[in-house]
């Protein structure tokens, strides 16, 4: 299966509603279906996605080794453009044969071109840009460098594709413009006026965005994408939506102005929520929002998911758990399957998870279980507005798919690597802790005795640098987890490590260190100075 980007029928029957909240410090939108939360965006004072705004760039470096250029558009890092993004008509050089295949006749250093973010930066990679620019409407979408009119493939009657590619090239045609549209599956069965409005609309909103050009210098950003609040209307708002719900006066101002001009449909379903419970607490969201950032997902018949994001990939791995079924172990597994089919696809598109997912099904026998399971997953993807796809069982029993990443997942968007554990996700244990120190000192003990000669136990010589009335200890500072096994479990060998080195070993509770940490320092026993 395939999307197009654009947003197609959620889980089939069920009704939706929209629940934007709003302040001072950041804006939520939540999209729920059958009361179960289904999609957020979030927006925040610093900003929210690049993903849409368009650029004028300049060619920072052409790496013909990878077909590709990097383009300073201003952000912290260059981003990066691949050949296959670019072609001489969109960049108005004037080719009109096939794209070549040197990224070098395309591109040079220091070249301004316009480009658009395809995907957000995300870790240590820039942006993901293109240079086929593209503008959506609520019913069209505008291809600025491109002379092609295309239909949705979502819009399956082909009387009705044929109706909307007429009308398409005959307001072109007469307004004059030689620019390139796609129609959007939202624009099945609407009248011809109203995508006459969103064509003149985008022909006016370009003809801004080329004034900026000649107004700007290079880098420097020439559109941005709609506000969060206005986008989601624009690619959500469908036939299955029943209520939109904004706890902010002025932003449910402005989406019903939106609204009155290009949905006027929904007026009546625009609702300002006013209660004095929090809206999105009120809906169940907050707890919903704290369990999509944790691994285990349990599942209804008692088995459950661990789902795990990596830069390299997303893997989930299904598990039986409790769950003993009735009849056979091949009856578990394939149920246990079926549920876990059914609510991966939810679990994908609520963490905004993209690029390769790898699933671990239990294995099954059957090979009919195995195509049941894979037609399961594939239909409950279909309500996921990112393009999807599926390359079915591996050899090993594993399902490959990927889902298209436009901007960060939900977990790098609210969180970021532990301190304690620097994002390996685990930490060492407390007598893993306990043998480093022990290390640690054995080592600083040897190695001085190597650089000053074999001191005597119990204190340094005169003359070595060591303050006069106290020998020299070492001094554990660590978590009170450690300090609690080296004073039980790991006390006979703490015992013996202070008499194998001649010195007393202290131990010392720093609350504020985590599980691995621990420092070891050389002090003087000022209880017995002087």
């Amino acid at each position: 299966m395939t999307g197009s980007g654009e947003r197609t029928t959620a889980t089939s029957g069920l009704t939706e509603e929209l629940l934007i909240n709003v302040n001072d410090f950041e804006t939520r939108v939540a999209l729920l279906a059958g009361g179960m939360l289904q999609e957020v965006h979030l927006a925040r004072a610093e900003g929210y996605s690049l993903t849409g705004n368009i650029y004028l760039g300049r060619v920072e470096r052409v790496v013909p080794g990878m077909q590709a250029a990097f383009v300073n558009i201003g952000l912290e890092r260059p981003g990066f453009l691949h050949v296959r993004d670019i072609e001489g008509p969109r960049l108005m050089l004037g080719e009109q044969e096939d794209r070549p295949l040197d990224i070098r006749d395309l591109l040079h250093e220091g070249q301004q071109l316009m480009v658009q973010v395809a995907k957000d930066p995300i870790a240590s990679k820039g942006a993901r840009l293109t240079a086929a620019l593209a503008i959506a409407s609520r019913y069209v979408v505008l291809m600025p460098f491109n002379a092609h009119i295309g239909i949705s493939q979502r819009i399956e009657e082909e009387a009705e594709r044929e109706r909307l590619r007429r009308d398409v090239e005959e307001l072109r045609a007469e307004q004059g413009l030689g620019l390139g549209f796609i129609v959007r599956t939202a624009a099945e069965g609407v009248d011809r006026a109203v995508i006459d409005t969103d064509i003149r609309v985008l022909a006016r909103l370009w003809d801004k965005v080329l004034e900026k050009k000649r107004q700007v210098g290079c880098p420097s950003v020439v559109y941005q994408e709609i506000p969060v609040h206005i986008r989601v209307m624009r690619d959500l708002a469908g036939p299955r939506l029943e209520h939109i719900r904004i706890d902010h006066v002025e932003t449910y101002q402005r989406v019903l102005d939106f609204v009155r001009d290009f949905l006027p449909e929904f007026i009546d379903r625009l609702h300002l929520y006013q209660e004095r419970r929090p809206l999105f607490e009120r809906y169940g969201l907050e707890d919903e929002l704290s369990r999509a950032l944790v691994k285990k997902v349990p599942l209804k018949c008692g088995g459950y998911l661990v789902i795990e994001q990596t830069e390299a990939m997303t893997t989930v791995d299904v598990n039986t758990g409790g769950f003993l079924g009735v009849a056979s172990l091949e009856d578990t597994v394939f149920r246990t399957n079926v549920e876990a089919a059914q609510a991966i696809p939810r679990q994908l598109r609520l963490r905004n998870l993209g690029g390769i997912i790898v699933i671990d099904f239990i294995d099954m026998q059957d090979d009919e279980h195995r195509r049941q399971v894979l037609r399961t997953l594939e239909r409950a993807c279909e309500g996921d507005p990112a393009r999807v796809r599926f390359d079915g069982f591996s050899s090993l029993g594993l399902v490959l798919m990927s889902r298209k990443r436009t901007r960060e997942s939900l977990a790098q968007q609210l969180c970021e690597p532990c301190v304690h554990c620097d994002g390996l996700g685990v930490v060492k244990t407390a007598q893993s802790t306990c043998i480093e120190a022990f290390r640690a000192i054995l080592q600083d003990s040897r190695s001085r005795r190597d650089a000053e000669g074999r001191l005597p136990p119990g204190g340094e010589q005169p003359g070595n640098g060591a303050l006069v009335g106290g020998p020299m200890e070492y001094l554990i500072r660590a978590s009170g987890s450690v300090v609690d096994r080296l004073l039980d479990e790991d006390a006979e060998q703490l015992a013996a490590l202070s008499r194998e080195i001649g010195r007393t070993v202290r131990l010392q509770v720093e609350p504020s260190y985590g599980a691995g940490q621990f420092d070891i320092v050389l002090v003087q026993d000022m209880r017995r100075s002087g």
